[in-house]
């Protein structure tokens, strides 16, 4: 397993590379190493590796939910909540329906057979849409009408719709109780179970954190154990009703910014460097479940479903942005963050075949035709078209985080050492303003971030403080912090 991990880090990021130098996405290459170094292509990942792919993957998609949360800021969510909810399940049913129709009439399947294929395929891809939307929430661009923020947390809210009527569907065709129509009933109570489960999460590791003063990186771990904990007590909830755990990690993230921002920022970057190595688990291994031999399967009447499903999508997902105040580019872009598919895809697409449902096969190998058609044309699509449509806000919150990002500056709280005197010194406060530059070419001043941190010095060991305190006002002009100063890590 171990030369599998190396094989998947040395050609991961060879391929990062090569795509982000041919201005594309590069996902899309990790994907590829997976799909030619996976079972169906050279053989070259060890089964042990892949037996355990799962567990993988799921780690992957706990860590960018996580992030996904740390980013949502609570007044710009209220502000967007109409059309993210709407996101969250108007494309899955225009496109479920749309699938189910095709499938009776031209694949002569049951009206079971039908929806449970629907909704594998009616599904977005978070592992696609949510690193995309956070880099677009970091450079500040589509802030102001809070575009990323909504079509994250609509992708989250898809995802989940989809899997929760799938998981019922399947438990009907097993016999094991429940009709159609709870399937739908189940979906609000696995929504509402799962955000309740991630906000009394969240808020305990708040409480635990602050009340202990846990030094980093210690809090990253304790957050990222919790979150697997989640999803853990999800599977095993399962045997009795449904709990959306990806959503409660979602929300836990959120609650935790919540109640305090520095932690949750300092938990966001710590998170952003794991998920490097994440990243290329997730979309290697993912790209190792894709049988290319069987996507070609399916046909052309598979392709005109995946084709059909795909219109029926893009019209749900105009029509849930309608009335949202957007320009009808910024709708484009809406609609194409809506197209990319994978990890639901991969990781249930089989799950018909291995329960014995008629046409399982044909079900998985139109699975499989949805990653490879949807995954590169919307991971393409939303770089492309997000870089041009979304407006840069310039006074907006997030690049307060970029800053801290870029001068690695400390939290309320933390410790550092003055790299001349050698001092120590603890930061005890903290503040986001906007100052004005003073242009010495005759250009008009303009606003950009500063971060004020005030600073106490303290006796070795014990982390009280004496004397007098010293303040500065860090900008994107002033690097001086990584000059004078180290910040301790306990």
């Amino acid at each position: 397993m171990v030369l599998s991990l190396a094989i998947i880090i040395i050609l991961g990021l060879g391929a990062d590379y090569l795509f982000r130098r041919l201005k594309l996405p590069g996902l899309l290459g990790m994907l590829l190493v997976g799909i030619l170094a996976g079972p169906y292509g050279l053989h070259l990942l060890q089964p042990e590796l892949l037996a355990v792919a799962a567990d993988f993957r799921k780690l992957a998609l706990i860590i960018i939910l996580l992030r996904a949360g740390l980013e949502l800021r609570r007044d710009t969510l209220n502000r967007t909540a109409r059309p993210a909810l709407l996101m969250g399940f108007v494309p899955s049913l225009f496109e479920i329906g749309a699938v189910v129709l095709a499938a009776v009439y031209l694949l002569h399947f049951s009206w079971l057979q039908a929806t449970m294929l629907g909704t594998i395929i009616g599904s977005v891809s978070p592992a696609v849409v949510v690193p995309l939307m956070i880099h677009f929430m970091e450079q500040g661009k589509g802030a102001g009408k809070g575009i990323p923020t909504f079509v994250l947390a609509g992708s989250a809210l898809d995802n989940v719709f989809a899997i929760v009527v799938f998981s019922q569907l399947l438990s009907v065709f097993q016999d094991h109780g429940g009709t159609l129509l709870w399937s739908l009933e189940s979906v609000p109570l696995a929504i509402f179970s799962g955000i309740i489960l991630g906000l009394v999460a969240g808020y305990l590791v708040y409480w635990v954190l602050r009340r202990y003063e846990i030094a980093t990186p210690r809090p990253v771990l304790l957050v990222l154990g919790v979150a697997i904990l989640l999803t853990w007590i999800g599977d095993l909830a399962s045997h009795f009703f449904i709990i959306a755990s990806l959503l409660g990690v979602l929300a836990m993230g959120l609650i935790i910014l919540e109640k305090d921002e520095g932690l949750g920022h300092l938990i966001s970057q710590k998170l952003k460097g794991i998920w490097v190595m994440a990243e290329m688990l997730l979309f290697v291994l993912v790209g190792a479940q894709v049988n290319p031999k069987i996507a070609w399967g399916a046909g052309l009447i598979g392709l005109g479903i995946v084709g059909l499903g795909l219109i029926a999508r893009s019209s749900g997902a105009f029509l849930a942005v309608t009335g949202a105040g957007l320009t009808f580019r910024e709708k484009l872009f809406c609609v194409v963050s809506y197209i990319p598919k994978a990890t639901v895809q991969a990781a249930i697409g089989a799950v018909p075949l291995e329960a014995g449902v008629p046409g399982g096969e044909l079900i998985l190998a139109l699975a499989v035709l949805s990653i490879l058609i949807n995954a590169p044309l919307g991971a393409i699509g939303i770089s492309c078209l997000g870089e041009k449509v979304l407006e840069t806000e310039e006074r907006n919150i997030y690049r307060f985080k970029t800053l801290r990002d870029k001068l690695n500056l400390p939290h309320v709280g933390e410790e550092v050492r003055h790299k001349i005197r050698r001092t120590l010194w603890k930061v005890i406060e903290e503040k986001e303003l906007w100052v004005k530059t003073s242009p010495s070419n005759g250009d008009p001043p303009q606003d950009i971030p500063a971060i004020y941190l005030r600073f106490w010095k303290i006796r070795a060991g014990n982390g009280q403080g004496r004397g007098k305190t010293v303040s500065h006002k860090y900008t994107p002009l002033d690097n001086s912090f990584s000059q004078y100063w180290e910040i301790l890590e306990k």
